[in-house]
């Protein structure tokens, strides 16, 4: 890893938090990544131990934002922001359409940077490399801290220890005014490595079969905690590709531990900057200022101060996978659930017409090297076109000082600046119809690389390279078969994990959540059931209203769920109109109950409030797809989920006791005059059948700071209070 010397804009970083000491051992025990959040929460009531699924007001280290800084710029100016928070906490990072020189890009590009320099924060222009890269590179992203992005990928900081996750627009806008915003911690889910890999299998085979071998949502919308003794053998540019591609897998965050492996690589860093000058004793030339974040004081800490899980901290789920049994793996074509061992698909020679060695994935130095060992005295096969492009230009250069850059130019790549490119789907060298495509990279959606009607597989620089050279997919010649475990599906199983410990153990009936001053008390209303699982924001708010920008509130009530139940809106407005009053603190409305992950799909926050405006106040799911349920919150429609309540109603009312066919009687919003209400207190959860019998469940409460946001109709809400305060 090459470090940049630039921006040193504040000395003495950090000076106001140091790292995280444990005086005394929590009642509850916390797993790694929580004790990282219980760091950088806010607001927290007296004695609050931060616990998975519960919702907490961050203040994170640092938030990026890259070519989607102009919208932020837009949303944070909307909401009557004029001033930056904490200038050190934003960093900016032009790195998406880089290839793009159109006046209208440049223009937005230099609208940023004004921006930018105005308010003093820290901002990296098009060339200098992918955000992900640079925030490791710099030191945003370091040990135990945490940090976001409004970038899906963000998960990869996780890679240095550090808990990444994204964020959404909004959330930017409201970090950048008050430094804080909302996040409910993800469910816990350990994946524990074993043994070592084999010579020529890499980290992106590891991500590669992992996706493909849980390939059933296991780690979906979770914190994944990687351990085990496979662990110590990856590089920390393995574990930074693995981490990358947990956001392929489903997570919100994958971390690696802080060890000696990673702990002599931050060593090799300072060590870089130290000879950055020509500082010596005999010249009397002093020594360079420390970096503002990778400093020695810094790795001191670290060892000095460790953090790890509680031996007793509770995992929703428990993976193994076995490293000594992997084989590389490509991916695809056009999906990572797909993962098929490299010597089953040479014999195939499926034959390439592009290969792509880029993106934050893969292009770091150490890739570069595997490729140019491979391309070496070869030359890029005829037909085929192998596009370069380095994480950032701080790897470039150390590619070209090894020599490696120049071998693979030699070999017939193709050059593209530092950037995202090709893996976005932008600028040169896209995938045209009928076309096949591999690449280093971390998606393989249809279409996302060029043509829909294109494939796409994925693969370490080493198959990617090999492929280039004899055009079809392959591995590289000095591949020894030999050397490998036998070419069959790697060992995977999970682990059976009791409930002692759990969520719903340590929330035990006796744990209450204070309620804010006008926040209701309780929820309640008629229950209707949505019997279907994914049930996704076009069927929840039809795309062809989206860019409706004039539409009401009022038509966006008459428009809800009609792509899933015609019929649903309808429904909701009678039941609305016949509601009695709301009596003191309980708000009353019609409580929407639904399947798992529900509100899946596009980013379009009309999803959310279409439901509201329609007299939906609050929702319940097994599960929810995590960007709607940013969008719920940030406009004031609370989400809970409660798997045994959904778990019930469909064995009772949906078509054979399963999800996604209707109810009993073919219909697809069902109501069968089930009223229902929702302690905010307590989080218990009362169901009451037509014939007065009652059921019991039991939620996660709704903390401080979600309560917050509905008090003030919202984050941007919110956002004005705040600076309301301030004033």
């Amino acid at each position: 890893m090459r470090l940049s010397v630039t921006p040193w804009l504040r000395l003495g970083y950090g000076s106001s938090r140091s790292f995280a000491t444990v005086s005394e051992v929590p009642r509850i025990p916390q797993t790694i990544i929580e004790k990282v959040v219980q760091k950088y929460a806010v607001d927290l009531p007296a004695g609050k131990v931060v616990k998975a699924g519960d919702y907490v007001m961050i203040r994170p280290e640092h938030v990026m934002t890259h070519d989607n800084t102009g919208p932020v710029i837009s949303k944070f100016k909307s909401i009557g922001a004029t001033k930056i928070h904490n200038p050190r906490q934003p960093v900016f990072t032009l790195d998406h359409d880089v290839q793009n020189k159109s006046s209208k890009n440049l223009s937005k590009y230099a609208t940023i940077e004004a921006f930018g320099r105005t308010h003093g924060i820290d901002f990296f222009p098009a060339g200098r490399g992918i955000g992900h890269q640079i925030l490791v590179e710099e030191g945003y992203a370091f040990p135990h801290t945490l940090t976001v992005a409004s970038d899906s990928h963000s998960n990869m900081y996780g890679g240095v220890g550090c808990v990444g996750t994204p964020i959404v627009r909004t959330d930017a806008a409201a970090l950048w005014a008050t430094g804080k915003t909302w996040w409910q911690v993800p469910r816990m889910v350990k994946v524990e490595l074993r043994g070592k890999l084999a010579p020529g299998v890499t980290g992106k085979d590891v991500i590669v079969a992992l996706c493909g071998s849980f390939n059933k949502d296991e780690v979906l919308n979770a914190a994944i905690e990687f351990t085990g003794e496979g662990v110590s053998a990856l590089s920390v540019d393995d574990r930074l590709t693995i981490s990358n591609m947990t956001t392929e897998w489903g997570a919100l965050v994958g971390v690696f531990p802080v060890d000696e492996t990673l702990l002599k690589w931050y060593d090799r860093a300072v060590n870089k900057l130290d000879l950055r000058t020509f500082s010596t004793s005999s010249t009397g030339i002093p020594p360079p200022p420390d970096h503002p974040r990778i400093n020695r004081k810094r790795l001191d800490d670290l060892r000095t101060y460790p953090i790890a899980s509680d031996a007793t901290a509770y995992y929703s789920s428990h993976l193994v996978f076995d490293l000594s049994t992997l084989v590389p793996h490509v991916s695809g074509p056009n999906s990572v659930k797909i993962s098929t061992p490299l010597p089953t698909l040479q014999s195939s020679q499926i034959a390439i017409q592009k290969a792509y060695l880029v993106s934050c994935t893969n292009s770091r130095a150490s890739d570069i090297a595997a490729a140019a060992s491979v391309i070496k005295g070869n030359k890029v096969a005829p037909g085929v076109q192998f596009y370069i492009a380095a994480a950032s230009s701080e790897v470039q250069q150390e590619a070209e000082q090894n020599g490696d850059w120049e071998t693979l130019i030699a070999g017939g790549a193709k050059v593209l600046p530092a950037g995202c490119g090709p893996c976005i789907g932008l600028g040169t060298g896209l995938l045209e119809e009928g076309e096949t495509g591999i690449s280093a990279t971390n998606r393989n959606y249809k279409g996302r690389m060029g043509h829909p009607k294109a494939q796409a597989y994925l693969a370490s620089p080493a198959v990617v390279a090999a492929s280039a050279i004899k055009g079809y997919i392959s591995g590289p010649d000095s591949l020894d078969a030999a050397s490998l475990p036998p070419p069959g599906a790697p060992t995977f199983f999970s682990v059976e994990v009791t409930a002692s410990g759990s969520a719903e153990t340590v929330a035990s009936a006796s744990t209450k959540e204070p309620v804010l001053d006008g926040f209701p008390s309780a929820f309640s209303g008629p229950l209707l059931f949505a019997p279907q699982d994914n049930l996704n924001t076009d069927g929840i708010y039809p795309g062809k209203y989206t860019y409706q920008d004039d539409i009401t509130l009022e038509r966006q009530a008459q428009v809800v769920m009609e792509n899933y139940d015609p019929s649903f809106a309808a429904l909701v407005s009678t039941l609305v109109q016949n509601q009695p009053s709301s009596a003191n603190s309980e708000k009353r409305g019609v409580i929407l109950v639904s399947g798992y992950n529900f509100g899946t799909g596009s980013s379009r926050e009309q999803a959310a409030t279409a439901l509201k405006s329609a007299g939906v106040p609050l929702v319940i799911a097994g599960s929810f797809g995590d960007i709607f349920k940013r969008n719920a919150i940030n406009n004031g429609l609370v989400c809970v989920e409660c798997p045994e309540l959904v778990a019930d109603l469909t064995k009772e009312y949906a078509l054979n006791g399963q999800g996604g066919a209707g109810g009993l009687e073919g219909e697809l919003t069902v109501n069968k005059g089930l009223g229902i209400s929702v302690g905010m207190e307590d989080g218990k959860v009362l169901v009451t059948l037509p014939n007065g019998e009652e059921k019991v469940y039991q939620v996660g409460l709704v903390g401080p700071s979600v309560q917050e946001l509905w008090t003030c109709g919202g984050l941007e809400g919110y956002v004005l209070k705040s600076i309301q305060a301030e004033q």
